[in-house]
């Protein structure tokens, strides 16, 4: 099973500048097989992005809020704890 999934941003702390870049990556400590990620802000079941990064290349006003980062391996998920962005 998936375990130990966490995420970073850079800048560090997650409070980004208006109009700066951000960049969040996720990272799994245990688990196998082919991984798939996506990106979810605000509980929102609609995926921001399907890599082990997100990219937001001009952070805006609406860029604020929490981040979570979801990995399946096809059988079993794992979400990290939610990371809280302010721009």
């Amino acid at each position: 099973p998936l375990s130990g999934v966490s995420l970073s941003a850079q800048p560090p702390g997650a409070q980004v500048a208006l109009g700066d870049r951000l960049v969040l990556s996720c990272a799994v400590a245990a688990g196998t097989g082919p991984l798939s990620f996506s990106w979810h802000r605000g509980g929102s079941w609609a995926p921001l992005g399907t890599g082990p990064r997100l990219e937001l290349e001009h952070a805006g006003d609406k860029d604020s809020g929490h981040y979570q980062c979801r990995v399946s391996n096809g059988d079993s998920e794992a979400e990290s704890v939610p990371l809280n962005v302010t721009v």
